[in-house]
């Protein structure tokens, strides 16, 4: 099942106070950025962040999950009504979170 349409206007809509806040569509899913960094995940309209210290310590009874088969776990973020917790959450996780990766253009070699 694919996330709506509706829950990731929803999702936007609670990150709507804090700047850098952009996303991607990914077959059907989406990929929510933070200031250039993969963030979270939205999939089958849950929001799942990335695994890392600082977000477990914020929700330490977050279930790990999958956003999809055989990806790695992430944390799913059951709190999602709260503003303030997730813009504390994602405040909290930018500094943790993996510089995006940057693509490697393809030289062409031109023989003529």
């Amino acid at each position: 099942m694919a996330s709506s349409k509706e829950y990731l206007a929803f999702i936007l809509e609670q990150l709507s106070e804090m700047d850098g806040i952009t996303y991607r569509s990914m077959m059907g899913e989406y990929i929510i950025y933070y200031h250039g960094k993969i963030a979270a995940y939205l999939c089958d309209d849950r929001l799942l962040v990335k695994n890392i210290s600082c977000a477990a310590k914020m929700m330490p009874d977050a279930v790990l999950e999958p956003p999809y088969e055989g990806a790695k776990p992430m944390l799913l973020v059951d709190n999602v009504d709260d503003k303030q917790f997730l813009k504390a959450l994602f405040e909290t996780m930018y500094p943790e979170l993996p510089e995006p990766k940057k693509k490697e253009l393809i030289k062409v070699k031109k023989d003529y």
